[in-house]
């Protein structure tokens, strides 16, 4: 290595260690302020909680707590951000200690606070932690009704864990989804496109359709080529799910699901379990991904003891939350 070599080295190591400590003062800062909102939620609650009188004036102490916090500190203190902090503390006083950690940003917890239901929230915020998702990701997520598509997708024992651990992957069934959110696509439900568009699009929008995909995945390949017999065949997408140790491959189909396309998968799954995995990897998993199917004739093509290959509707737009819930309810 030239001295040049060696110096640039030198610059970037340091450099580094510079960008890891900012990132860590960052964390930090953001951890600690968050902790203290929360204290200052509690503390508006308590004085709240001294007598009629003073809850009867909880405006106007809070008016004049603005004042004089925004003349100290400055910016971050109206009377709305304090509100805040107050349904912050109510939504989480579950936490009661000041030992414990808010591992999110502060605009997570109030987007966080706004969900109602005790345990969609818990399991937001933990998943929100596990993945890192940003605020924008965790948006969608809920947008998508994503907790209500796991509750529903997993057994009964697995789901009353969702608020306690999120979504844990043990086996297939745990990533399986019915259905599919794919709006970020953007392609609306009236038009018309072929399956090539929307592999493209998918591609396109890798990042978003891995986020949706959920935990574990990484990207293959696109048009898998594969040879049976001198016949050429082609794989829409292969994806590799690290948790599960196992290939899975993804089929489009644009509309109702045939029976002829379960076979084709099933052959495709035989072919990854024969000659793509190896000795110390799991069976293959096969997702076909349909406007439309019918639940019988799944049933009727799939062997009894099927847990590789798998059909699930998708949806090119994202449904208000009383149509999701209704068209999951439908779906079981």
């Amino acid at each position: 290595m030239s001295t040049i070599e060696a110096l640039s080295s030198f610059y970037n190591e340091i450099k580094a260690l510079l960008h890891h400590a900012r990132h860590h003062v960052i964390n930090t800062i953001n951890t600690t302020m968050t902790q203290t909102y929360w204290e200052i939620g509690q503390r508006i609650v308590q004085e709240e909680q001294q007598g009629a009188s003073r809850a009867q004036y909880g405006k106007a102490i809070l008016k004049t707590l603005s004042d004089e916090l925004t003349q100290e500190f400055g910016k971050g203190f109206s009377v709305d951000n304090l509100e805040n902090m107050r349904r912050f503390y109510v939504a989480f006083q579950k936490s009661e200690t000041a030992s414990r950690k808010f591992n999110l940003s502060w605009s997570h917890y109030i987007f966080l606070t706004r969900i109602e239901n005790i345990d969609e929230r818990d399991f937001y915020e933990i998943e929100a932690v596990q993945n890192s998702w940003t605020l924008r990701e965790m948006k969608r997520q809920f947008d998508s009704g994503l907790y209500e598509r796991l509750k529903l997708s997993l057994d009964r024992s697995k789901a009353k864990e969702l608020s306690i651990q999120g979504h844990v992957i043990e086996s297939v069934n745990d990533i399986i989804k019915d259905p599919y959110v794919l709006e970020f696509v953007g392609l609306p439900v009236q038009t018309s496109y072929s399956e090539n568009e929307l592999e493209s699009r998918l591609i396109d929008k890798l990042e978003h359709f891995l986020l949706e995909l959920g935990k574990g995945y990484t990207f293959v390949a696109r048009q898998k080529r594969i040879t049976i017999d001198e016949k050429h065949f082609a794989v829409d997408l292969v994806f590799y799910n690290r948790l599960l140790k196992s290939f899975v491959v993804i089929d489009l189909k644009i509309g109702e699901l045939k029976h002829q396309d379960i076979g084709q998968m099933m052959m495709y799954v035989n072919y990854f379990d024969r000659f793509e995995k190896t000795e110390d990897e799991n069976l293959t998993i096969g997702i076909i991904l349909c406007k439309d199917k019918s639940e019988v004739l799944v049933e009727m093509t799939l062997p009894k003891d099927n847990n590789q290959i798998y059909a699930s509707k998708y949806l090119t737009i994202l449904p208000n939350k009383e149509e999701l819930l209704k068209l999951l309810e439908e779906g079981n």
